[in-house]
């Protein structure tokens, strides 16, 4: 592990790692008010794509001293991409987000070449995107996460035992199910915004499918998941096919008998704006003292 470096955030500090993969990664560690005065130890929470997430999402911790909301005291681990490939994050997320052996659909490839087509891709990253897509490795990511990440902050900061979180968003989402799905210790809650569960063949329905019946003597992993209105009801036709399959993966988890580990919550927001909310939304349901 690197030195240690402010960041630009209040109470952040910025450090680069390299994981067993060999691929570097950049760490964003937000402590919340009162952090220095105090000799509690305290949960984690992982927010992934911490390129983009980091500033809409941190900021977020002084949540913690608002007198009207309970959210509980944690520390924000915001995980993105370091030096040269912090400008990559976009594609480079699909290799580290989505879980392995995934399909990547139609909607995706018509979606991806009318960006291209409408001059907000090139043809170079069209084809770097679907690249990423087509080689996944979650199961890599998480592991860099739990079993690297995880113990050295754990030599660093004041870390309990217990209470973890991580928090995903649209193909952060998917990862944050696909992790919740594994079961993924250290994490007893998981939130997933927007979860980009955007084939009908995904691994997600497989995955839930394998699920065993709830034990009724454990404490099981909650698992948040956040849709925006805009995705249900508006006219985009990869993110209305995404919102079917995330309801449906939720149908399923139902049938499962899992409807006591899992909360929902239908935002007044669109793909975009829904980040800050979603995390926020999650952080209430599953992060109150």
């Amino acid at each position: 592990m690197g030195e240690m470096l402010h960041g630009c955030l209040p109470d952040t500090e910025y450090f680069e790692v390299t994981a067993r993969s060999g691929h570097s990664y950049g760490v964003w560690v937000t402590t919340p008010p009162g952090y220095a005065d105090s000799t509690d130890p305290l949960p984690l929470i992982y927010v992934v794509d911490g390129n983009w997430t980091v500033g809409l999402t941190a900021p977020l911790i002084v949540t913690q001293a608002d007198p009207f909301l309970t959210i509980g005291p944690y520390i924000q681990v915001s995980v993105g991409y370091a030096g040269e490939e912090a400008a990559a994050w976009e594609h480079l997320r699909n290799r580290d987000l989505v879980p392995p052996g995934e399909p990547v659909s139609a909607e995706m490839v018509a979606t991806v070449e009318w960006a291209r087509d409408t001059g907000k891709m090139t043809q170079e990253q069209m084809e770097a995107y679907l690249a990423e897509l087509s080689d996944t490795h979650a199961d890599v990511f998480l592991d860099f996460l739990t079993a690297e990440l995880h113990p050295q902050l754990q030599q660093k900061l004041r870390v309990s035992e217990s209470g973890h979180g991580l928090f995903g968003y649209s193909y952060g989402g998917l990862f944050a199910l696909y992790a919740w799905l594994r079961e993924a210790a250290p994490f007893t809650t998981f939130g997933a915004g927007s979860p980009g569960v955007v084939s009908t063949d995904s691994q997600v329905f497989g995955l839930v499918g394998a699920l065993s019946e709830p034990d009724e003597d454990s404490a099981p992993p909650r698992l948040h998941v956040t849709l925006n209105e805009a995705e249900v009801l508006g006219d985009i036709p990869i993110y209305r096919g995404m919102a079917r399959n995330v309801l449906a993966v939720m149908d399923q988890l139902h049938i499962k008998g899992r409807s006591e580990q899992v909360s929902n919550a239908m935002l007044h927001e669109t793909h975009v704006t829904g980040l800050q909310a979603s995390f926020l939304s999650y952080l209430k349901a599953c992060h109150a003292r």
